[in-house]
């Protein structure tokens, strides 16, 4: 018998359809807001990568995966009038961006999208002063980088063999567009100082010998050599597939790469005399307005400039007096810090870097596994000696996002002289600091379904303040490792680590100065003489490195000091939460509990700029 539905019952029918069409609307305007917005930074994500070949090749193991053909790739090369443009495409990214302002996006692409929008910003302001950036820097510039990057370039396949040197065929295009971008610089009066240019000169000289690669000696020859010994140790290559490697190798650095070099060294040399002498940004028309805006960038600090000199000033007062207070309750240590003893056990750095991975259980989380349950391997190499004037005391080399078995610490020898000194770089480097940190990062990405956008998304003052977080952290692991044969060992390093800290603060601030209030290499050797530094070489030393490196420092130190702030406002914002001892006494560094949700929260959601951090902290962020 048919059967009819009730008035009431219509209604409900009709309620529920409603409700059902709704919901089925909210589901479906939310997945394709999501979709259209991965899209989006997927392809954003290729185009960062794709931009040159070498960071590709860095960046990704398994080019077919994102369908892109290696070989198409090419080194970019500078044309005239480029960095004027880069404005108005920051622009166009910015209004697509802002296509998604009030889309309804899931809480991972929403978070992302706040991070694109104040990376840009950031990227943005820097980009209106587009000849105040300096490429050819003396320490971290592209003539000393690129060695480096090609010593290191991953050889796996025949095919990876045919990049690399394609990549070297492509280099004299490459840095003859460094070239017209130097030759604008000086037009808009911002070439480099002539001792500047000096030293990239020699750098073009001594990277490029012409007496070791004549040898068969230079380290970009040997290196070539030893990768393609192990393709053949696994029978991807023959022996006379290696000697005519070999051989192509030797032709294209010595009649391609070295006259390359040594056409961008004329090229400076001819440019010299259109700068000034060595200073700070503070001397040039805008040069106030742009240090403040690479400032931000840099360092991911959201904070005006008299309220980081606040910030460090604090820091250096409470470092230097509890440094003070320690020499004053131990007579002894004086001396004991002049002569720098070495305390601990004798270690190789694989031994070191597996010993810090036990301190740090407990307070921090543990990597987590990937699809196919891949260790985390580390090799430790150093430095080639030509390098060494040219490299940093140590460097982490960033595995590809698809492949974190394999990582690389450089160690340069001739700034990592003492075991403490050793000791805390591979903390810095190793674990838990950047190995740690990057590893984490991309496989909880990959394990929550994060894009490998974020990977290249440069927050150097969140990536540089963990590691100095880190490195800060270990003398206390020192400390315990050697306090049974040394029990002068704590005091010893902790008077290190506040060493280590007021020299970072200090540089941090001189920073400022130097670049913002405009002080003289005068000033700098009166300020480092009223603390006991009287050496003149030392004070043109530090105050050279500080004028051509804008920010460096406050990258690291900065980056570290609102780390710091972000912990009590974490300790703030979780006290319900801590019922602990340590809580109640707001001892937060001796709460492992605390520390372990605080450096949870920091890998999870960074690397990111500390204003939107700290935003992710505020309680409703967490209902």
């Amino acid at each position: 018998m048919k059967r009819f539905l009730s008035v009431r019952q219509w209604l409900f029918t009709l309620i529920l359809l409603t409700s059902l069409s709704a919901v089925t609307l909210l589901c479906y305007g939310h997945v394709h807001a999501d979709a259209e917005f991965e899209a989006f930074a997927e392809d954003f994500f290729l185009q960062e990568a794709t931009a040159n070949p070498i960071h590709f090749h860095y960046t990704i193991d398994d080019a077919g995966a994102y369908r892109i053909d290696e070989a198409q790739l090419a080194l970019p090369v500078y044309r005239a009038g480029d960095a004027a443009n880069d404005a108005y495409a920051l622009s166009l990214l910015a209004e697509k961006l802002h296509a998604f302002e009030d889309r309804d996006l899931s809480e991972n692409d929403r978070y992302l999208y706040e991070l694109l929008c104040s990376y840009t910003d950031a990227l943005r302001r820097t980009a209106a002063y587009p000849y105040f950036a300096e490429p050819l820097s003396p320490s971290s510039g592209a003539v000393a980088e690129l060695p480096i990057l090609l010593a290191e370039y991953r050889l796996d396949t025949v095919q990876d063999i045919e990049l690399y040197l394609s990549v070297l065929e492509q280099i004299p295009d490459y840095l003859a567009g460094l070239a017209v971008y130097e030759r604008e610089k000086a037009q808009a009066g911002l070439f480099m100082s002539d001792d500047t240019a000096d030293a990239v000169i020699g750098q073009c000289s001594a990277l490029m010998d012409r007496g070791s690669l004549e040898a068969g000696t230079h380290f970009l020859e040997d290196t070539f050599t030893d990768r393609l010994t192990q393709l053949a140790a696994q029978g991807i290559l023959t022996e006379d597939e290696v000697r005519s490697y070999q051989a192509q190798n030797d032709r294209l650095l010595t009649t391609v790469v070295a006259p390359a070099y040594d056409r961008l060294a004329d090229e400076l040399t001819l440019l010299k005399g259109n700068g000034r002498d060595t200073c700070g940004l503070a001397h040039y028309a805008g040069g106030r307005e742009y240090y403040e805006a690479l400032l931000c960038l840099q360092t991911g600090s959201s904070r005006e400039i008299a309220d980081i000199k606040r910030l460090l000033y604090s820091d250096l007062e409470a470092s230097y007096a509890a440094l003070q207070q320690l020499v004053r309750s131990d007579a002894a240590l004086r001396d004991t810090f002049v002569s720098e003893p070495a305390l601990l056990p004798e270690m190789s750095p694989e031994g070191i870097l597996e010993q810090l991975r036990q301190d740090m259980a407990g307070i921090y989380p543990q990597i987590p596994a990937d699809a196919d349950a891949a260790p985390v391997n580390c090799t430790v190499k150093y430095v080639d000696d030509s390098l060494a004037p040219y490299s940093a005391p140590a460097f982490y080399m960033t595995p590809p996002v698809d492949d974190l078995s394999d990582n690389v610490i450089y160690i340069n020898a001739a700034d990592t002289s003492g075991d403490i000194s050793l000791f805390t770089t591979l903390a810095h480097e190793g674990y838990p600091g950047h190995l740690y940190q990057t590893v984490y990062c991309q496989r909880y990405w990959a394990k929550t379904g994060i894009t490998p956008l974020r990977s290249v998304l440069y927050y150097g003052g969140f990536v540089e303040g963990w590691a100095m977080y880190t490195e800060l952290s270990s003398y206390g692991y020192a400390a315990e490792l050697a306090k049974d044969a040394h029990p002068e060992a704590a005091a010893y390093y902790t008077a290190c680590r506040l060493d280590r800290q007021i020299q970072l603060c200090l540089y941090s601030l001189l920073d400022i100065a130097i670049h913002y209030d405009g002080i003289s290499l005068a000033d700098v050797r009166q300020i480092l003489a009223s603390l006991g530094m009287t050496n003149d070489d030392t004070a043109a030393a530090v105050y050279r490195y500080i004028a051509q490196e804008p920010c460096n420092y406050p990258k690291y130190y900065l980056g570290y000091l609102e780390i710091l702030e972000l912990k009590k406002q974490a300790a703030d914002v979780w006290r319900d939460d801590r019922p602990t001892t340590a809580a109640q006494n707001d001892d937060i560094d001796k709460d492992p509990g605390f520390l372990y949700a605080f450096h949870r929260f920091l890998l999870e959601n960074g690397p990111a700029d500390f204003r939107t951090l700290s935003e992710r902290l505020l309680p409703e962020k967490n209902d």
